[in-house]
């Protein structure tokens, strides 16, 4: 399986990155796994309650560079 693509969202802000994540995620078919770096303080919750309506699942939120947050989505139906 080949690493997922990695979509640099930092320098973005509310609600920006969400938004232009929902963009990207409305191409891809499932299964499949996006990885998000943001750098918005807010950027965790909002990918949290943007995958509660949407069924992607939030399985990692973690440290990157600086104040960036790697953020993790998977899509298994």
């Amino acid at each position: 399986m080949s690493k997922p693509a990695e979509h640099d969202l930092t320098g973005l802000k509310c609600p920006l990155p969400v938004l232009h994540a929902r963009r990207l995620l409305r191409a891809i078919t499932p299964p499949a796994t996006a990885v998000f770096l943001v750098d918005d303080p807010k950027a965790p919750a909002d990918f949290a309650s943007f995958c509660e309506i949407t069924g992607w699942q939030l399985v990692s939120d973690e440290a990157s560079t600086g104040t960036a947050r790697r953020l993790t989505l998977r899509l298994t139906e």
